[in-house]
Formats: structure tokens, sequence, C-alpha cells
């Protein structure tokens, strides 16, 4: 049903972009910021067709890049 506790996950976040100045956090990922809801869906589309990613919209209005 559930992950495994000790199985790692299986896919690798490759981009975060966000409108919220807030949520940009520092480490491996790449962490964009939008100026509007607009620029940060069309970041978000060119990014993951260039890396052949999927795309997750989060609940808080963000997006993660991901390769599965």
């Amino acid at each position: 049903m559930g992950r495994e506790a000790n199985m790692q996950p299986n896919y690798q976040i490759l981009a975060y972009i966000t409108t919220n100045k807030e949520r940009i956090l520092t480490g491996g990922t790449l962490n964009l910021f939008a100026k509007d809801k607009e620029e940060q869906q069309e970041l978000t589309k060119d990014i993951a067709k260039a890396m052949k990613a999927d795309v997750v919209e989060l609940h808080c209005g963000d997006y993660m890049v991901i390769k599965v």
C-alpha cells in the first residue's frame, strides 16, 4: 500500500517555481521566483519540456519539476 520506511524515493526534484519569496529555499534544487502566475506557469512548462520531466502543482500554488 504505502512506501516502506527504508525505501528511498525514486524521483528527483529538478526545480521549484514560486511567486512567494519566502518559500525559496537554498539547496541542490533550482529555485526560481516568478513575478506572477503567468510567468510561473511558463517557466514551469519550459523547464519541464527542456528536461523531459513531469510537473507537480502543490496546494499552495507552487510548482515542482520532477524526474521519475
